[in-house]
């Protein structure tokens, strides 16, 4: 018999958005850690004999296990043992990685037999290099598990409610991490005379913190499933109907609507993340500015993507209009890289690269903050997370790829010409994509357009 209950957490705004901010202080802290290296690369390569080689092997090394199935697993974990052990696990597998890559990376480490022994074969790798790549490759894996967890979790917890609004504020969140890294990493290094251990051990740090706030959000998260078990609204045991099957992957690929939202996904971002690893670099050789100034400039871009999703979201959950927020980012997005490569170089003005700059960050906000709460409309909640895992698993295979045909593209060409093309021919594809998705959801009635808070 079930009780009647009047009022869930997720009823009250207190309750969400706290859970809320203890699931995206996580990947805050998980972002942080992502790019702490990054504003130390000189450092490194002068103190642990690393190259431009060895730390693009460090950095691709973050989706390797990832690319070659684990997301796949990732997403039947979380779907057979749900959010609070997957999360609970991939923050306990970040922390392991960041142990593993901070002792790889300090003092005491390069002195050890075992650091002799590793840099003995592969020479090309040294031996706190192939310590730092197995323990970001761990991290990874974490990172990814992390971020279609917290997805369900979003999910769950804003069903009915603020949904979009929520998705966007973790992103604005996490993405915030990365920004903050770039000015906290190189300050702690300074400040412990030039150290790399230091912020990596200080970013370390706040891992065990997420991991702590995730712990927290587990016994909010209980209490939810008991309100829900009394209710009658959840099963206390899953039926052998409700329970997740390794067949139900079988109905996550023969969906129609997954194929073109992953597809979506990866030509979308396959346009965004490589673009930003070359943006410094092309400003740099189109303005004819240095790195430095290219580099504050472009900074614009995250920055204001950061701002507008949490709006967008807003906006999504109470005004709807999904499907249509996916094709105008992908305009956005065609229309820039165009214009980077046609009019930027016979027009090289800083104020109008800016401009540009800034307004790919609109199409960045429009994306991402429509996105991933559609998922939700598409796929059957038994099964949601092995498809955002299945979606993550797609767009990580062409984050790998894409930066190496745009690297051999820009040798063989010596110029940002073609690239640019390549960047806009896959913004082309993704609104092609769109419309597709607007023509499916007319006909099934997935409800992209509509509101997700309802009245």
């Amino acid at each position: 018999m079930t009780e009647t209950i009047k009022k869930f957490m997720n009823d009250s705004a207190v309750a969400r958005w706290s859970a809320l901010v203890l699931i995206a202080s996580m990947m805050f802290f998980a972002y942080m850690f992502v790019d702490v290296m990054s504003p130390l690369k000189s450092l490194v390569e002068q103190s642990r004999s690393w190259d431009s080689t060895v730390f693009g092997t460090y950095a691709a090394s973050e989706y390797i296990l990832n690319v070659f199935g684990f997301l796949i697993i990732a997403g039947i974990i979380l779907d057979k043992m749900g959010t609070r052990f997957t999360g609970m696990l991939s923050a306990s597998l970040m922390v392991i990685g960041a142990l593993i890559k901070f002792v790889g990376i300090t003092e005491w480490f390069q002195g050890t037999g075992f650091n002799v022994w590793l840099g003995s074969w592969w020479p090309a790798l040294p031996g706190s290099a192939k310590m730092a790549c197995l323990g970001f490759m761990i991290f990874g894996c974490g990172c990814e598990m992390a971020g279609t967890t917290v997805s369900k979790a979003i999910a769950k917890w804003f069903q009915g409610k603020e949904m979009a609004l929520a998705m966007g504020l973790e992103m604005a969140i996490a993405r915030l991490g990365v920004f903050a890294v770039m000015w906290i990493s190189p300050l702690i290094s300074a400040k412990f005379n030039q150290s790399i251990v230091a912020p990596i051990g200080f970013c370390t740090a706040l891992l065990l913190i997420g991991l702590i706030c995730y712990t927290v959000f587990v016994v909010m998260d209980k209490k939810f499933d008991a309100q829900l078990i009394a209710a009658g609204r959840m099963a206390e045991e899953k039926s052998a109907e409700d329970e997740f099957h390794i067949s139900d992957l079988g109905k996550i690929f023969s969906s129609k609507m997954f194929w073109i939202v992953a597809l979506l996904c990866v030509l979308y971002y396959s346009a965004i993340f490589p673009f930003q690893r070359y943006a410094t670099n092309f400003l740099e050789v189109t303005l004819s500015i240095d790195a430095e100034n290219a580099a504050r400039l472009f900074s614009c871009f995250p920055i204001l993507a950061m701002a507008l999703t949490p709006f967008l979201g807003g906006f999504l959950d109470f005004r709807g209009k999904g499907a249509s927020m996916l094709m105008l980012g992908a305009i956005i997005m065609v229309v820039c890289h165009l214009s980077f490569a046609f009019i930027l170089p016979i027009f090289p003005k800083q104020w109008f690269a800016l401009l540009l700059v800034v307004v790919l960050g609109v199409s960045f906000s429009l994306v991402p903050a429509a996105l991933w709460p559609s998922v939700p409309k598409i796929i059957d909640e038994k099964i949601l997370g092995s498809a955002y895992c299945l979606i993550f698993w797609v767009q990580n295979i062409g984050l790998c790829l894409v930066p190496l045909l745009i690297g051999v593209t820009l040798q063989a060409t010596g110029g940002y010409l073609v690239p640019m093309l390549i960047f806009a021919s896959f913004g082309v594809m993704a609104f092609f994509l769109t419309f597709l998705l607007k023509i499916e959801d007319k006909k099934k009635g997935y409800g992209l357009e509509e509101p997700n808070v309802k009245k």
